[in-house]
């Protein structure tokens, strides 16, 4: 269970200083999509490990979140999170050297923090930083003991090297960003790269168009055609996709039968040109191959206001929502 703010008493406290890249180190740790997942072993397994090696009752995987740190993994504690103003681990995220506390009991900056005074009573931490493929400190594998401890060089390469670990499991999940079927990127891969162009056209005052899809009667296709012929029509759209897009376009299987495309430095007309593009190839495709039924899709575009769309989630959901009025219609 968290440590809620009732456990929590009111004391002054050094809360941690904000990151200068917080903004895009949050937008990082969110793409990674892994914030309240379930435990995995491929995590836990380097906690036990790190518990052992060292002898410690406590050894987490945290990440830092905007106003808590949660834990992927929690050896010797059964809270899921603590708010961040209290986090030893939004300090450690600060540089990307560890972070230790030799005695907290005499340390200015946490002798008074709530994590210390009561449960889990901390009096030893060192926590080494665990950054992402683009150097964002996402949070940190950190060791916790009710006693003062020293911390020796050996023991500090140690841990760095079971922080390596830990970056390696988590950036393969950050690479796994390719659909099986198809080729394109899946959700995850879009919502990196999407963001990323987002911030350029933000910055520049470039313009920016999202373009949503939808198979219309994909089930029927699959039903009355068999699912073989279900996956063929997808990687169809995947292919005519990539052929019609440009090169600085970010185009995804966002999931099941739907499709995303970001043009970027792109009005609303030119993604509708893109759109064109789209239908046409389609139907040469089916004329082509002589397909017993027709590949058509419900979109909508939605034109990118910086005010309205802090995010590419803001995007997405406008213009989901408006090819779902359109295929109402």
């Amino acid at each position: 269970m968290p440590l809620g703010a009732s456990q929590i008493r009111s004391r002054i406290i050094k809360k941690p200083d904000i990151p200068d890249n917080e903004t895009e180190r949050l937008e990082a740790l969110t793409a990674l999509d892994i914030l309240d997942t379930p435990h995995e072993e491929r995590f836990d397994r380097l906690t036990r490990i790190a518990s052992r090696i060292f002898g410690v009752p406590i050894a987490l995987v945290s990440l830092v979140d905007r106003d808590r740190q949660w834990f992927k993994s929690a050896e010797g504690l059964s809270a899921t999170e603590t708010p961040r103003d209290i986090s030893f681990c939004g300090h450690a995220i600060m540089g990307k050297e560890l972070l230790v506390v030799n005695d907290t009991a005499v340390d200015q900056r946490f002798v008074d923090n709530p994590l210390v005074t009561g449960d889990p009573k901390i009096r030893f931490y060192a926590g080494c930083p665990l950054t992402n493929i683009g150097g964002y400190n996402l949070g940190t594998i950190c060791l916790i003991d009710r006693q003062p401890r020293a911390f020796s060089e050996e023991e500090e390469i140690i841990l760095r090297d079971l922080a390596a670990m830990v970056e390696r499991e988590l950036q393969l999940t950050e690479l796994a960003t390719i659909d099986e079927l198809t080729g394109a990127l899946n959700r995850r891969g879009f919502n990196l790269l999407a963001e990323q162009n987002l911030k350029l056209c933000r910055r520049k005052g470039l313009p920016a168009s999202l373009v949503y899809f939808d198979v219309d009667k994909f089930k029927h296709i699959n039903d009355n055609h068999g699912h073989a012929e279900g996956d063929r029509v997808l990687t169809a759209v995947a292919d005519t996709m990539k052929a019609v897009s440009r090169d600085s376009d970010v185009f995804a299987r966002f999931g099941g039968d739907e499709f995303v495309v970001l043009c970027t430095d792109a009005p609303p007309e030119v993604a509708q040109a893109v759109v064109d593009r789209f239908d046409r190839y389609l139907d040469e495709f089916a004329e082509i191959n002589t397909l017993p039924y027709s590949i058509n899709l419900s979109h909508g575009i939605i034109d990118f206001d910086p005010e309205a769309h802090a995010s590419i989630a803001d995007l997405l959901t406008a213009a989901d929502e408006q090819m779902y009025r359109r295929k109402r219609g």
